[in-house]
């Protein structure tokens, strides 16, 4: 760890705080039905969908009918996209240059559900098997579709806590439709032009052949790149249009591009903790949830920084010069980009298991056992250190419910949370919210280590392969998308079986966070008594981040204690080979 280093962490910090500040006012005014500067141009538009699509903005729906919207629109783009890839073979030869055959059913199954879960999973390599047109009707739609959604249901939940009493959260297709056309889109596209500005492709062009210095033949890809690269990362989408990801350099050419693509890829999340604090009126909610989150950040990318600078010591024992110096990075560059080096390696790492987002710029397979382990207990905490946009944030509420429920224990009385009382219902459907976890990725991950289909792709044995599998269904369930590379997933197992864990980890958490926020819209705000836990102040914020550490860490120390921390152990005693 060095200056220089530290230096960049703090940087991403200070310019990350700074951007989510505005926009978490301006998505609060957007959400509230408020005017904004774009509505001169943005309202008319809105208006003509609701017609064309039969919508009716003024009809708010019961928490049923909102998460049975969520659900169709989820499913109708699922099976759009399903469609698209098996139809692959017969696009246009202008938007599928490279003539790229139908996707085969379980692949397709796999990825359709990935990007309409906001997971982004690839188990193929993008340039090699997607089309022009697949890329872009079908990952880069859904990159907006499923962020809208995650938004729409963190809307509804901060309505029920905002409303004195009612029986309604607003309006699923209206918030989704203002998620994309006042939120994602504009952003997308500011974001693209400058993609596009530092070097990143958009274009139709034919795949290009070069001939190298050696005198062999090299297939360039190209396409609608930066288009894609936008909204992935404002999205918390994740993935990518080449197979090396956002260590590409046509996806990430330069070094201001590789920082701008690290604050995107958290800053609406971010944003939203801040238009939360204003939609129910107490601004010192919303920062103490942003401090709580920044704190487990900060650390998380603390540890992997002093990890992968640490380097590997059997490396060193080998008489190789680990240090830094003025020819060498020093530290652990095994997977990754010189060009990007190890704390900007170890930030991204860091902060795209944080976000929900899994684009990577190193490879997570090749950084020491520490390092890689807390990206993987990153989206063990249920991806709520800001987390996907909107879903990270009503992840973080129910542990928000959680907490008060023990803080009420501790004192004697009813808990609440912003003037709500937090009863038996809402404690049940925030637990079972927080099981489905742990259910799934070590359910299937149980299953993979014994059957002959799952073991079949794991690149290595002992620790290490037992840390591919279970990254693999932590990174699915937890809607992330990044991967220990060394797992072959590009199978009938781990398509379907991963297809289900994305399935799990998104729709069996907004469904009762849903029934949650139809619960407490009902209730009457009870004003603050000398006896009510405040949840602004750093006591609360310090029992909020015990409790989601402690029970992650209760939940899964055991299999980490057999996975990465052992072979960090055997690391450390020169048993590792």
């Amino acid at each position: 760890m060095n200056s220089a280093g530290i230096l960049q962490i703090v940087l991403f910090c200070a310019v990350l705080t700074a951007g989510a500040i505005p926009l978490g006012a301006y998505m609060a005014r957007v959400y509230s039905g408020e005017r904004t500067w774009l509505d001169p141009v943005l309202g008319p538009v809105e208006r003509a969908i609701y017609k064309i699509c039969c919508i009716d903005s003024k009809q708010e729906q019961h928490w049923t009918a909102y998460a049975f919207a969520t659900l169709m629109f989820s499913l109708v783009g699922l099976l759009a996209m399903y469609a698209v890839m098996r139809l692959q073979a017969f696009h246009p030869l202008r938007f599928n240059p490279a003539g790229e055959a139908a996707v085969a059913p379980d692949l397709a199954f796999n990825t359709a559900v990935s990007f309409a879960t906001n997971t982004n999973w690839q188990s193929y390599g993008g340039e090699s098997t997607m089309s022009y047109l697949t890329q872009m009707l079908g990952m880069t739609v859904h990159n907006f579709t499923s962020a809208a959604t995650g938004m729409a249901v963190l809307v509804a939940l901060v309505r029920a806590f905002a409303r004195r009493q009612g029986r309604t959260l607003g309006n699923f297709y209206v918030d989704a439709v203002r998620s994309i056309l006042y939120i994602l889109l504009p952003l997308a596209i500011v974001v693209a032009l400058f993609m596009v500005s530092q070097g990143v492709p958009q274009n139709f062009d034919a795949y290009t052949e070069a001939t190298t210095l050696e005198g062999a033949k090299q297939v360039i890809a190209q396409g609608p790149v930066a288009s894609q690269m936008a909204i992935m990362q404002l999205g918390t989408n994740g993935g990518g249009f080449f197979n090396a990801n956002n260590a590409h350099p046509f996806e990430n050419p330069t070094a201001l591009n590789n920082f701008v693509d690290m604050v995107l890829l958290i800053l609406i999340s971010a944003g939203l903790v801040f238009s939360f604090g204003r939609m129910i009126g107490d601004r010192r909610q919303g920062r103490a949830l942003f401090i709580a989150m920044g704190i487990m950040l900060i650390v998380g990318i603390g540890v992997v920084y002093w990890q992968e600078a640490g380097g590997n010591p059997l490396v060193h024992a080998m008489g190789v010069d680990i240090s830094a110096g003025d020819t060498a990075p020093g530290g652990n560059m095994e997977g990754k980009e010189v060009r990007f080096g190890i704390a900007n390696s170890a930030i991204y790492s860091a902060t795209t298991t944080a976000a929900s987002n899994g684009s990577v710029n190193s490879m997570h397979d090749s950084f020491t056992p520490i390092g890689g382990m807390v990206p993987m207990f990153n989206i063990m905490l249920s991806e709520v250190i800001f987390g996907g946009v909107g879903s990270g944030l009503h992840g973080m509420v129910i542990f928000v419910i959680v907490t008060v429920f023990i803080a009420g224990l501790m004192v004697g009385r009813t808990p609440e949370y912003l003037g709500k009382k937090m009863e038996a219902k809402e404690v049940k459907l925030a637990v079972l919210c927080i099981l489905i976890f742990p259910l799934a990725i070590l359910g299937f991950g149980a299953a993979a280590m014994v059957l002959p289909a799952g073991l079949a792709g794991m690149s290595a044995a002992g620790p290490h392969g037992l840390t591919e599998v279970l990254y693999g269904y932590t990174s699915a369930t937890g809607n992330n998308g990044s991967a220990f590379a060394g797992l072959s997933a590009n199978t009938p197992w781990y398509n379907t079986t991963l297809g289900i864990a994305m399935l799990i980890g998104r729709f069996l958490v907004i469904v009762p966070t849903l029934a949650i926020a139809g619960s407490l819209v009902n209730k009457r705000i009870v004003p603050p008594s000398a006896g009510t836990f405040p949840t602004h102040g750093s006591l609360f914020i310090g029992l909020l981040i015990a409790v989601i550490v402690v029970i992650s860490g209760l939940t899964f120390f055991p299999v980490l204690a057999l996975g990465p921390i052992v072979e960090h152990l055997m690391l450390a005693a020169g048993t590792l080979f």
